[in-house]
């Protein structure tokens, strides 16, 4: 997994920074951030950063609750969902890609839940990360 692309920024990168840094992945980013924003109301953005060595992450809320982090990367982006165990159940009744299920299984668990992990590039796994989004809200 390629690193954050703003390690060492102290400062919350701008949206040309984030532009270069995600390349042709800057399109999926933006659809997505719209589709949750229009089909589930998660339209509170906030960049957080715990150190200049972890870099920048983009929390996607809906009012109070976080939906997913957004980790910008070289030329795609990870977007991130802890699930907890009835949300993890749920997913798994749903029809996931077999790459996500995949992913689901060998995420790593923390005490608030699973830790979903997925990279984006293109918009092939939009689908499955808005169904992710849909899980989370509903659990």
């Amino acid at each position: 997994m390629s690193p954050n692309a703003f390690i060492g920024k102290t400062e919350q990168p701008t949206g040309e920074e984030l532009a270069a840094a995600l390349g042709p992945a800057r399109a999926t980013w933006n659809q997505l951030l719209a589709d949750l924003a229009q089909e589930y109301g998660a339209n509170v953005h906030e960049w957080n950063s715990y150190s200049p060595k972890a870099g920048w992450s983009l929390r996607v809320k809906r009012k109070a609750r976080t939906i997913v982090w957004l980790g910008p990367r070289a030329g795609s982006f990870i977007a991130a969902f802890p699930l907890g165990d009835k949300a993890m159940r749920a997913a798994r009744a749903n029809k996931l890609p077999q790459r996500i299920v995949k992913i689901m299984n060998e995420a790593p668990k923390f005490p608030e839940g699973t830790g979903i992990r997925i990279i984006l590039k293109t918009t092939k796994d939009l689908a499955a990360i808005k169904k992710l989004a849909a899980i989370k809200l509903a659990n």
